[in-house]
């Protein structure tokens, strides 16, 4: 499962409760260019509409420049491929307050290419600055360790 894209700003910005599977739908030359690894998830998030799932904000350039319709977007909405029964459980979990769907990352599994969906809280500002403290508390902890060895 070698992983495409990584969108590592959600994992510092937001706290994932729960994470999904999806299947998602590409032309022909946005997957030459996803597997070639030019994809960027800032900024990107899933809707649901009308009982379907979409991935917007995420940005695939054309693989070859040249070759792409005249008016293609590259941060246009693409439809995320989930059973019913997913759709609906994620109506009713990203209908409470303060919940959304995130894209986690991009990865290939077989010859289909998947994105992991996350639900996610955006963590508060004290949170972030509380993880940066521990993880600097453990760094120095290491230094300490490493030096009276």
């Amino acid at each position: 499962m070698p992983v495409l894209a990584v969108n590592r700003k959600a994992a510092f910005d937001y706290e994932i409760l729960e994470t999904f599977e999806a299947g998602i739908e590409l032309l022909g030359f946005e997957v030459k260019s996803v597997r070639a690894g030019r994809m960027s998830l800032i900024g990107a998030f899933a809707l649901i509409r009308k009982n379907e799932a979409f991935l917007t904000n995420a940005l695939i350039p054309p693989y070859q420049a040249a070759n792409a319709p005249p008016r293609y977007d590259p941060s246009r909405s693409r439809r995320l491929l989930l059973h019913a029964a997913e759709i609906k459980k994620l109506i009713g979990l990203t209908a409470q307050r303060g919940l959304t769907l995130l894209p986690l990352r991009i990865y290939t599994k077989g010859s289909r290419i998947k994105v992991e969906l996350g639900l996610a809280r955006r963590k508060k500002k004290y949170d972030k600055r509380e993880r940066i403290r521990e993880r600097e508390d453990l760094r120095k902890i290491e230094r300490a360790m490493k030096s009276n060895l």
